[in-house]
């Protein structure tokens, strides 16, 4: 008994540190395609697809990717979403860079990767189960999600910079979340775990920029 306990915890670790290896590495990749994706978008001054378009692309793919995720299809549909979303990418950036904030830019993906390393850092280092975190994230989709919606209409930057502050939040929980999943074994498929945390880091991006550009008054 005590030697099939051994194996099946040597078993589970190497099946742990498999997912993990992966869903990083497939995460180093998309992370570049989406940036070079983004870098094309910029060089031809392309345009914003728009929020519905921008909704539409991103839960269709987002379905498609978790339809196919237990196949090798799942790796085509993770690089057409996180390709998607660079495409989106671009045309934000370009618009922060001609307000003058060239430097937002960076310090947003420079913090960006500060927040990302930090909580899987500390996902890593203290092995916890954060499956806690999943009720507070299911309600503040939906908070995040209505505050969007009524600042369509409202247009209040106060409003606005909560519901920034709100996605880092968010997105902070999921990168523990998910991380604290592969780590205890509640996550074995690590191209769902990897659009989690492409998303989750997009999202800080995003959401760093629009603070950043609202306190220095850029963003008008």
């Amino acid at each position: 008994m005590q030697e099939q306990a051994i194996s099946h915890a040597g078993g589970s670790a190497l099946a742990t540190n498999r997912v993990l290896r992966n869903t990083y590495f497939l995460l180093g990749l998309t992370l570049l395609f989406s940036g070079m994706v983004a870098g094309v978008a910029m060089a031809l001054n392309l345009p914003h697809p728009g929020f519905i378009i921008t909704l539409v692309g991103f839960y269709g793919l987002l379905y498609l990717t978790h339809k196919t995720a237990e196949s090798a299809a799942g790796i085509a549909s993770v690089f057409a979403l996180t390709g998607f979303m660079g495409y989106t990418l671009g045309p934000m950036i370009n618009m922060v860079i001609q307000a003058g904030g060239s430097e937002i830019v960076m310090t947003a993906m420079a913090g960006t990767g500060a927040i990302f390393v930090v909580l899987s850092a500390i996902a890593l280092t203290t092995k916890k189960d954060f499956s806690f975190l999943g009720k507070f994230m299911m309600v503040g989709f939906f908070v995040l999600i209505l505050g969007m919606v009524a600042n369509i209409f409202l247009n209040i930057p106060a409003l606005q910079l909560a519901i920034s502050a709100g996605f880092i939040l968010f997105s902070s929980a999921a990168i523990l979340y998910q991380t604290g999943e592969i780590i205890n074994g509640g996550e074995r498929n690590y191209i769902l775990a990897t659009v989690t945390l492409f998303v989750s880091i997009y999202n800080i991006f995003v959401s760093l920029m629009s603070i950043l550009m609202a306190l220095s008054g850029n963003d008008d």
